[in-house]
């Protein structure tokens, strides 16, 4: 039984935001100014699992960053789209660009900017540590804090619900 109370099944896809879901809100700057930002490796393992068993993962962020960028297209995914002011536009393109409905779709932000995307999802999701009118958007709140393991709890999630998690041998290998 899942703790999310949506029909999981139904999910095609994924979406995050980078700082404060896929990274901590908190991060050191480096001396040009720019955060350098922490990654989860359980999030970009799963992640990466879950675009071999299909499903389609994307990141909008309005975060700049080459290493971040490198970091995502490392384990897989094709669709990262950094500096986006207005995220709503970049989502809706790319649903229809991927034949997707609202439905299919969960969204995962923290904070102002991500607000329209969670109105456009059909399952829009935060971290513990999220703005109080985020969480007030989202249909899911999870109880880790952005940057520990959301990515992973939410995939973990849908995929145990589709039936894949641990589904195959290559659950085992990179």
């Amino acid at each position: 039984m899942s703790k999310i109370a949506y029909e999981l099944k139904k999910i095609k896809a994924i979406v995050f935001d980078i700082d404060g879901v896929l990274s901590p809100s908190t991060v050191p700057l480096g001396a040009d100014g720019m955060p350098e930002r922490m990654a989860n490796v359980k999030d970009g393992y799963a992640m990466h699992i879950a675009l071999k068993h299909g499903l389609r993962l994307a990141i909008i962020s309005g975060g700049i960053g080459r290493p971040v960028e490198n970091r995502f297209r490392l384990i897989g995914m094709n669709d990262v789209f950094m500096g986006v002011a207005e995220k709503l536009p970049v989502l809706e393109a790319w649903m229809a660009e991927n034949g997707l409905n609202a439905e299919e779709v969960a969204y995962v932000g923290d904070d102002l900017p991500d607000i329209p995307c969670m109105q456009l999802a059909g399952l829009p999701c935060c971290p513990a540590d999220a703005a109080v009118d985020v969480k007030q958007e989202a249909m899911y709140i999870s109880k880790l804090n952005g940057g520990y393991g959301i990515a992973r709890e939410l995939i973990e999630e849908v995929m145990r619900a589709q039936g894949k998690w641990m589904s195959t041998s290559n659950f085992l290998t990179w």
